[in-house]
C-alpha cells in the first residue's frame, strides 16, 4: 500500500486553513428574504462515513407550512430556518452542499434556506477530516477521494431514513459546492482529477504561495521516504477508487462555486453527462482563475451556464461577515471595490434555484 503522501502539495488551501476554520465558526448571516416562498425547517442528520467508518453531522432543510419568523440562533450562525417545523407533505428535489476546505455543514446555510423556502430539501454535512474541527486528513487520499463518497453517502442517508424518503425525490437530485467542496460536486457529477496537475501547476505559478508555498518543502519529505511527487501523486492516482466509484448516477445537476479544478485535464470531463452550473470570481487569489474556472469551462461539453463575479476575490461566495468579524479577520472579509457580497449572494441564490428548477424540475 503506498505511503501517506505529504500534505500540501495536494490541497491548494495549506496556509489558510486555520483563518478559514476560524472564520467559517464565527461568521454571523445575515437573516432570510422577506419574499421567501414557505417556512423553513432544519433538522440535525447523522451520516454513515464509508471513509472512516464513524459517523459524521450535517442538516437538513425543509419547506414547511410554519413560517419563520425572525431566525435561529445554531452556534454562532443565525439560521433563517425553525428546528423541527412540521414538514410540507410530498417528494421534493433534494440538493446535497458540499463545503469548502475547512468549512461546515452550517457555512452555505443562507443558500440552503432559500432553496429549501422553494420548494427542495437541502442537505449539508461536515466531511471528515477537512471541516473546521479537523483538518488532519487535508491532503491526503481520505479527503480527495473520500469528499463525494461521502456526499453519495448523503444521498442514500436520506433515501433510506424513514423521516426523509418520503419528501425526497430519487429521480430529482442535484449538488452544489464551494472551492474544495466545488471540486466534490464535480467528482460527484463525474468528472476525473489527475492529482499529479500539481506540478506543473507549481511550475508555472511558483510565487503563488496557497498553493505551492510548501512546495520545495513536501518534495523534500518524499525524498526523505525514498520517492518522488511524481511517485507520490502516481500513488495516490491508484487509489482514487478506494472508496468506490466517486461518480454518483443519481445526481442530475451540478452548481459549482469556485472550485478547486486545476486538477481536471482535457479529459477530466468524459465522464460529466449531466449540467453543469460554473460560478467564480474574476480575481480570485486563492484559485486563479485561468487555472481553475476558466480552465475547465471549455473542457464541460454539459456546461449549462457560467458567470463570473466582477473584480471578486474568492471569498465572495461565503456569506457576508459581521462588522466585528470583518475587524478581526479582513482577509476573509473585506471584498474588492465595487464588490457588494450582499448583493452577489442574493444574485447567486436566485441563480441556483433557477438553474436546478430547470434541471431538476421543483415546487415553486
Amino acid at each position: 500500500m503506498p505511503m501517506p503522501p505529504p500534505r500540501a502539495p495536494a490541497h491548494p488551501l495549506p496556509q489558510l486553513l486555520r483563518l478559514l476554520a476560524l472564520a467559517l465558526f464565527l461568521l454571523a448571516p445575515p437573516a432570510a428574504s422577506a419574499g421567501s416562498a414557505t417556512g423553513v425547517g432544519i433538522a440535525p442528520i447523522r451520516i454513515p462515513d464509508p471513509v472512516n467508518g464513524g459517523q459524521t453531522d450535517g442538516y437538513v432543510f425543509y419547506p414547511s407550512a410554519q413560517p419563520v419568523r425572525g431566525t435561529t440562533a445554531m452556534g454562532p450562525y443565525d439560521v433563517a430556518a425553525t428546528p423541527d417545523a412540521p414538514a410540507i407533505p410530498g417528494a421534493k428535489p433534494l440538493v446535497v452542499i458540499s463545503h469548502g476546505n475547512g468549512g461546515s455543514d452550517l457555512g452555505h446555510h443562507d443558500l440552503a434556506a432559500y432553496l429549501a423556502s422553494h420548494g427542495f430539501v437541502v442537505a449539508t454535512l461536515n466531511h471528515p477530516g477537512d471541516y473546521f474541527r479537523d483538518t488532519s486528513g487535508v491532503g491526503h487520499i481520505e479527503v480527495l477521494a473520500g469528499r463525494p463518497i461521502q456526499v453519495k453517502s448523503t444521498i442514500s442517508t436520506l433515501l433510506a431514513d424513514p423521516r426523509w424518503k418520503s419528501l425526497v425525490d430519487p429521480r430529482r437530485i442535484g449538488v452544489a459546492g464551494f472551492s474544495a467542496g466545488g471540486y466534490t460536486a464535480l467528482m460527484v457529477a463525474g468528472a476525473r482529477p489527475r492529482f499529479d496537475r500539481f506540478i506543473a501547476f507549481c511550475e508555472r505559478y511558483p510565487d503563488d504561495k496557497d498553493v505551492c508555498g510548501h512546495a520545495a518543502e513536501f518534495r523534500a519529505a518524499a525524498a526523505r521516504q525514498g520517492m518522488t511527487l511524481e511517485q507520490v501523486f502516481d500513488g495516490m492516482q491508484k487509489q482514487l477508487g478506494r472508496y468506490g466509484d466517486t461518480a454518483d448516477p443519481r445526481v442530475r445537476a451540478a452548481f459549482v462555486m469556485a472550485p478547486l479544478s486545476l486538477l481536471f485535464d482535457g479529459h477530466g470531463f468524459d465522464g460529466v453527462r449531466i449540467p453543469v452550473y460554473l460560478y467564480y470570481g474574476a480575481n480570485d487569489r486563492v484559485l486563479p482563475p485561468e487555472a481553475n474556472a476558466r480552465h475547465i469551462a471549455p473542457l464541460i461539453r454539459t456546461l449549462a451556464a457560467v458567470k463570473e463575479v466582477p473584480h471578486a476575490d474568492h471569498w465572495v461566495f461565503l456569506p457576508p461577515c459581521s462588522p466585528a468579524l470583518a475587524r478581526e479577520i479582513p482577509d476573509l472579509c473585506r471584498d474588492p471595490a465595487g464588490v457588494d457580497r450582499a448583493k452577489v449572494h442574493a444574485q447567486v441564490n436566485a441563480d441556483a434555484l433557477a438553474f436546478f428548477r430547470k434541471a431538476l424540475g421543483a415546487g415553486r
